[in-house]
């Protein structure tokens, strides 16, 4: 079925021999079956359905994390100086922050530094690292970045400097010549935890490291942290991290963590923190610091232990966030959302001169929700362009980057599977629009979107909705189930906060639901659900509302079809 948005949509595949085994083997609903079956949940992801698993540490005989270990209680009997390098985004904060939490747990000192995205660039580079020497460091922990710095390494290794690298980004070979080198994307046999992002490679780490009951309770406490972490740079959350964010949801107290309860109360949120707010509410809050100024001050504020200085730090970036915003708002009032959309590239690549290039990565992001395609987004910073890119499951878009880089398009850059940032010359950008485009032609079979089966609006209940969340958290490679709701009228279509609309749905029975779309003011799907008053077809997600401490479900609106039955 061919929607209004250009996809096409159509129900999801699966055996339904394995569908009924899974559910009479477990007393699944037959929807629970087939989402869990469609998902391939291996043995320990069905498990944790209904029972609460505790989450070994996967790394305890790991050779490199062992040898990290070593090197750590050397320079800590030596009482050696260490200095953290992290990044400026929230998995480089909240990587930079673990390491720096254990260190005050044992009493000890550390300095770290965020590199500024405007002044020092991406990562540990060379020209960073050599200010940062000048502190006469006998050891470098980089976290969140390193993984391609061979001739930062190659310097602190003349230095004889000691360097640790903790990071989950694509890695070119030769690797660097690191005293200790962590990455699952490197060949290695913990490829399989390659879904992890830094933060969990940090804090399993340090976890590891810890042998005092007490002092891993008290460390534990930054698990929320690292599930912060792990949503914001968009990681799956697929198996242990499923299972971890799970565990950590469900049993968070607001009050037993300062930071996001403020957030809370300053949001005007009365409500239990719930696995969205991650990635839409506190997420962006702490990226901002790093988007429009220094990073430096979100690890201090995940590791103070002073109130008045949390409560600054926090009004700051809620500000700082804000402002974001507006200036994301004023780009999209811009751009000629059409002649992008009917551009012939397969892959969205658009270039401005910004105020401020720190938004670049937001921008990439929502314009590849909109087109879902990969999206580019440059601007230019000094003599060169700084692009930041976002892509689709099917494009692992770091991995080419990487060849970019080795064919001489790129001067220099970095990523993983869905995100990932570069620095190129402006002769150079239409070249890098073939290659990537072309890449992209070659790999890419073009697949259908699926929805898990149709519904009827009686069937939207608590009960239908507690079934599916068992399911949950929800989030990237295990989205929240999306339904085919046929045949329903829209009634009472409102904008609200100039970009979203919201209405409802009406069966043919007369129930009326609450829904909500939030595409583009301008995208086809909200033109006809502004307009249309005829039956149509909705591809829709279930989520819960608290409002006022009432509960109400409502319909998220991804898609629409027009006109079903006459097909």
């Amino acid at each position: 079925m061919l929607s209004v948005s250009g996809k096409y949509w159509e129900e999801i595949n699966v055996s339904k021999r394995i569908v009924d085994k899974v559910k009479n083997d477990n007393n699944f609903s037959e929807i629970i079956s087939k989402i869990i079956v469609s998902k391939k949940f291996d043995k320990e992801e069905l498990n944790s359905i209904n029972y609460d698993l505790e989450v070994s540490n996967p790394f305890l005989d790991n050779k490199d994390f062992k040898k990290g270990h070593s090197l750590l209680k050397e320079s800590l009997k030596n009482k050696d100086k260490i200095v953290i390098v992290g990044d400026y985004d929230v998995d480089g904060c909240v990587s930079t922050s673990l390491i720096v939490n254990y260190f005050r747990l044992i009493n000890r000192n550390i300095d770290y530094y965020i590199p500024n995205r405007f002044l020092d660039g991406y990562g540990a580079s060379l020209e960073l690292i050599k200010k940062l020497t000048l502190k006469n460091p006998n050891l470098i922990i980089m976290v969140d970045c390193g993984s391609n710095s061979n001739e930062t390494i190659d310097y602190l290794n003349k230095k004889k400097i000691k360097s640790i690298i903790i990071d989950h980004h694509e890695i070119n070979r030769p690797y660097p010549n690191a005293d200790c080198l962590i990455n699952p994307k490197k060949n290695c046999n913990y490829n399989a935890l390659s879904y992890f992002c830094s933060s969990t490679l940090v804090y399993y780490f340090i976890s590891s490291f810890l042998n005092n009951k007490d002092l891993i309770n008290t460390y534990d406490k930054n698990l929320i942290n690292v599930v912060l972490a792990s949503i914001c740079d968009v990681m799956p959350l697929r198996r242990l991290n499923r299972i971890i964010a799970k565990n950590v949801i469900n049993n968070f107290q607001d009050q037993d963590n300062y930071i996001y309860k403020k957030i809370l109360n300053l949001k005007k949120i009365n409500r239990p923190i719930e696995i969205n707010d991650f990635g839409f509410l506190i997420g962006p809050i702490i990226n901002s610091a790093g988007r429009l100024g220094d990073a430096n001050k979100v690890v201090k504020l995940l590791t103070t232990q002073n109130d008045n200085v949390k409560n600054q730090i926090i009004e700051q970036i809620i500000r700082t966030n804000d402002k974001r915003k507006k200036i994301e708002e004023n780009f999209f009032k811009e751009i000629n959302i059409n002649k992008i959309k009917n551009s012939n590239g397969e892959i969205i690549i658009i270039s401005r001169e910004l105020t401020n290039e720190g938004i670049i990565g937001i921008i990439a992001s929502r314009l590849k929700e909109y087109f879902n395609k990969p999206s580019v987004v440059l601007t230019k910073s000094g003599n060169f362009y700084k692009a930041s890119a976002r892509s689709t499951l099917d494009f692992n878009i770091g991995k080419y980057i990487k060849s970019a880089i080795d064919k001489k398009i790129i001067i220099s850059g970095g990523g993983h599977n869905l995100a990932a940032g570069f620095v190129i010359k402006k002769n150079k950008i239409r070249e890098f629009e073939y290659f990537i485009n072309d890449l992209y032609k070659k790999h890419i079979i073009k697949s259908k979107k699926n929805y898990i089966s149709k519904i009827s609006a009686g069937a939207i209940n608590f009960d239908f909705f507690k079934d599916i969340n068992k399911l949950g958290p929800f989030g990237t490679e295990n989205s929240n189930p999306v339904f085919l709701l046929e045949n329903v009228n829209i009634i009472k279509p409102k904008i609200i906060k100039d970009k979203f609309v919201n209405f409802f749905i009406k069966s043919s029975s007369g129930k009326l639901i609450p829904a909500i779309s939030f595409n583009f003011l301008e995208s086809p799907l909200n033109k006809i659900l502004l307009s249309d008053k005829n039956k149509m077809s909705l591809i829709v997600q279930i989520k819960e509302n608290i409002w006022n401490n009432k509960k109400n479900l409502q319909l998220i609106v991804l898609d629409c079809i027009r006109n079903l039955n006459k097909a």
